[in-house]
């Protein structure tokens, strides 16, 4: 019945895939470090927990995620990314609902760990490798609006939970968001996604898309890349650019963690930490609008750079907050990165390697987000434990900052070699 619908769309499939994806990206926000944020006051003032303790088991998560993110991948060409992330829009919402419940350490690592696997795995892959397959021409706007989804749940999960747990505490605003997850994405996931416009009879990015030679199938446009993983494991470019997005998540991770925490440290109040919070949040989603325009028309790894020089210089801002004009600026310009790294890295490898085997080359490439993002959230916390003051936490993330610039500086776009046709 969907594909009988798609054939008589006034518009293209593709903005429903897009609607669907972002759907599930919106979602993945009950697991997010800054709707994490938001809880580490109160569950530490309530439990007696350490704030590295707290963020310990997001760090677990991603560590764990470093291991399940290329069988995802692989999962997601091999089974479809509609039945990867139903599942995981399920487990997504039993891990957020059990967090109600984890008053001890290990059953808190459990939970909230099973959900940022799901946040750095299959929610982080599914979605932009669906909608690289059916968007070619305006991928870089389509995966802006997608990750403005998810800066939209980045607004709207911490602020719910900073209501509910105001009214009612912290145990009742994890079940509250367990139901958002449920009731916002089981369904158009579920019933909506398609794996390609060719499983349809459709082409990418044409509304009025036709197979084009009796065999049914949509030949991918000539200009378009090919590469096999096989291939594409054998390019430096693959390689710095994994690297590079994991420093960058390092960073966000390191910060946005521990920003709301951070505020109220700096005698703002936890009104001003929320809204900072939330203005991070809507800078991700303006900012994944315009690094996903400015995407389609300057190089991808000088639009990348320019991403990291942004965040470089706000966290070198960060240590220098004490008032609440200069906590939603440099909170505003943080998340004006974030909308970078989380768009641009998911254009370039579709760019870059075509669309026929993304999700396998995704897969390979997220344990390095993963695993930045493990060590970055336990660094904070750590250097905060120590030092009770996140400050050199901060400085130190702007330096290694300015490494990544430099890889990213050296990815060009790889060149697939011509094989030799058979004898």
């Amino acid at each position: 019945m969907i594909n009988r619908l798609a054939h008589k769309m006034p518009f293209y499939y593709g903005w429903v895939i897009l609607f669907a994806a972002g759907d599930a990206m919106f979602v993945r926000n009950a697991a997010a470090s800054l709707t994490l944020a938001v809880f580490i006051f109160p569950i530490s003032d309530d439990l007696g927990w350490s704030r590295t303790l707290i963020a310990g088991a997001a760090s677990l998560g991603g560590l764990v995620a470093a291991v399940t993110s290329p069988v995802v991948g692989w999962a997601s060409d091999k089974y479809g990314v509609r039945l990867i992330l139903a599942i995981s829009v399920l487990a997504m919402g039993i891990s957020t609902f059990s967090l109600a419940w984890a008053t001890v350490p290990i059953a808190f690592y459990l939970a909230f760990g099973m959900g940022r696997v799901l946040f750095s795995s299959s929610f982080q892959i599914g979605p932009s490798v669906v909608v690289s397959r059916w968007f070619v021409r305006r991928r870089g706007r389509a995966t802006g609006m997608l990750f403005l989804a998810h800066s939209m749940g980045m607004v709207l999960f911490p602020l719910i939970a900073g209501m509910v747990i105001h009214y009612w505490g912290w145990q009742a605003a994890w079940m509250v968001l367990g139901a958002i997850v449920w009731v916002a994405a089981l369904g158009p996931v579920s019933l909506l996604i398609r794996q390609s416009p060719e499983a349809m009879g459709l082409a990418p990015d044409l509304p009025q898309g036709r197979p084009e030679d009796e065999s049914g199938t949509v030949p991918a446009p000539s200009e378009e890349p090919d590469w096999t993983l096989r291939d594409a494991r054998r390019t430096p470019t693959l390689w710095l650019m994994a690297l590079a997005t994991g420093i960058l998540f390092l960073m966000q991770a390191g910060t946005n963690t521990h920003q709301g925490a951070y505020f109220i440290d700096q005698d703002l109040g936890g009104a001003i930490s929320a809204l900072s919070i939330s203005f991070n949040a809507a800078f991700t989603g303006i900012g994944s609008l315009i690094w996903g325009w400015l995407v389609e028309r300057v190089s991808v790894r000088y639009c990348y750079a320019a991403v990291a020089v942004v965040m470089v210089v706000a966290l070198f801002l960060f240590p220098s907050v004490n008032t609440v004009w200069q906590a939603l600026l440099v909170a505003s310009l943080f998340g004006l990165s974030v909308g970078g790294i989380l768009v641009v890295p998911a254009v370039a490898y579709a760019n870059y390697f075509g669309r026929r085997s993304i999700g396998v080359i995704r897969g390979v490439t997220e344990p390095f987000v993963s695993l930045g993002q493990a060590i970055g959230v336990v660094f904070s916390g750590l250097v905060f434990d120590i030092t009770g003051s996140y400050h050199f936490a901060f400085i130190t993330l702007a330096v290694i900052g300015i490494a990544a610039i430099g890889l990213i500086l050296l990815t060009k776009p790889p060149h697939l070699a011509a094989k030799a046709p058979a004898r």
